[in-house]
């Protein structure tokens, strides 16, 4: 199968310049303008191929090529086709216009499959307009609920349920989507191990569990000149000894292991003032759940005697607690094996973000291709994957395909 340089950096340059402002970067908000013009476009791309299309109640796009055969049956490929603010051209969208030119190159190459194939772009997974993630692919498996949007609100006082029915759409009947046989995202990595190690694609095995919290120190503001070392209760002191001793037992236990701190604010956050109160955030990954559970249990338990030992009062606030999630292993074993026949550069990993396939995992048989990410740069305009990167992975989502469909 021959994808084209020419024809994947055309498709992208279309789909990435819908936009609600000009760039750098591309910015593709849940029901915005831009968000509408650019799923009504893709209908028109997926119509063009002979693809029967129809949007749900809240706006997924999906695009179906009835098989010859098993038509009630569906392999669906997609991913969202939001966009962080000011985001890269591939994140979300590299899995929608990656399908489609797939299911194109499948179609001109082998006619119709036995099965259906279907290119889903959803609504919504980043959460960057509205305080909700995975908004399309929740919805596609009846677990979103109205109550849980009725009251949000964007950063411009904008409700949730008004920019939605401004589209459009409305709440759906919370009907599960039954007529998958598999799933499969394309996507890019958004780190840098593909690149660093030299695979042109990767084969996801898994989608590591995350648990996230905020973490409050309160201990005593005091004037910085009259307050001796010995006497002070220093929240942004015990705060740098919790960073070093955790980081220092996250490297010992070694990869795929991940913790981040990240957001600080220091009280009262000025220069002659002892800071009497610190909030700071954690993030903490892994493939493996009970050691996950473990290793976060130790770290909460070693920051409640750091914080004790220098007379601080300590509040720790686990807020997301997502457990590991596993591909299929028949649909992996299926991606590695085209990859193999087809002598594909690839490696079979792990993803350290989260993605849509997470909510298709648990409910239908699913996999992801990962592309290497330039620098393991994403959420950025810089983020980029060489074109020739690009057609490799599209060429191994068609040959998954193909194995699946036909």
């Amino acid at each position: 199968m021959n994808i084209e340089v020419a024809e994947v950096r055309q498709t992208l340059e279309w789909l990435s310049s819908i936009s609600d402002e000009a760039g750098p970067g591309t910015t593709r908000l849940l029901y915005s303008p831009s968000w509408l013009t650019a799923q009504k476009a893709l209908k028109e791309k997926f119509e063009s191929l002979g693809m029967e299309c129809r949007f749900d109640a809240v706006g997924n796009l999906f695009g179906t090529l009835v098989g010859s055969e098993s038509p009630e049956r569906k392999i669906a490929t997609g991913s969202h086709v939001d966009t962080v603010v000011r985001g890269g051209k591939l994140d979300g969208q590299l899995g929608i216009f990656g399908g489609y030119l797939a299911v194109k190159h499948l179609l001109e190459t082998h006619g119709r499959p036995k099965k259906s194939l279907e290119i889903i772009s959803m609504a919504e997974e980043e959460g960057s307009r509205f305080p909700y993630v995975f908004w399309g692919s929740k919805n596609i498996f009846g677990l979103a609920r109205p109550e849980d949007v009725a009251n949000l609100k964007d950063g411009h006082g904008v409700g949730f349920v008004d920019a939605m029915r401004g589209c459009g759409f409305d709440f759906g009947d919370g009907k599960v989507k039954d007529d998958l046989d598999a799933f499969i995202e394309l996507h890019i990595e958004q780190g840098n191990f593909l690149e660093e190690e030299n695979y042109t694609v990767g084969v996801v095995n898994s989608i590591v569990g995350q648990k996230r919290y905020n973490i409050t120190l309160r201990g005593e503001a005091n004037h910085a000149g009259t307050t001796l070392m010995r006497y002070r209760k220093d929240t942004v002191e015990c705060l740098s000894r919790i960073v070093v001793h955790c980081l220092d037992k996250a490297k010992a236990a070694g990869d795929p292991l991940v913790l981040t701190f990240g957001k600080v604010v220091p009280k009262p956050n000025t220069v002659n003032v002892v800071p009497g109160e610190t909030l700071f955030t954690m993030d903490c990954r892994h493939t493996d759940a009970a050691f996950l559970l473990a290793f976060t249990a130790e770290l909460e338990a070693d920051m409640k005697a750091i914080a004790a030992k220098a007379g601080i009062d300590i509040e720790i606030d686990n807020w997301m607690n997502e457990k590991p999630v596993s591909m299929d292993a028949n649909v992996v074993s299926i991606i590695e094996r085209v990859c193999r026949d087809r002598q594909l550069n690839y490696k079979v990993m792990h993803s350290g973000a989260g993605h849509d396939s997470q909510i298709f995992a648990p409910r239908v048989p699913t996999g992801m291709i990962f592309v290497p990410s330039i620098k393991g740069i994403s959420h950025n305009p810089a983020e980029d994957t060489k074109l020739e990167d690009l057609c490799e992975g599209i060429k191994a989502l068609a040959y998954t395909l193909h194995e699946l469909a036909y």
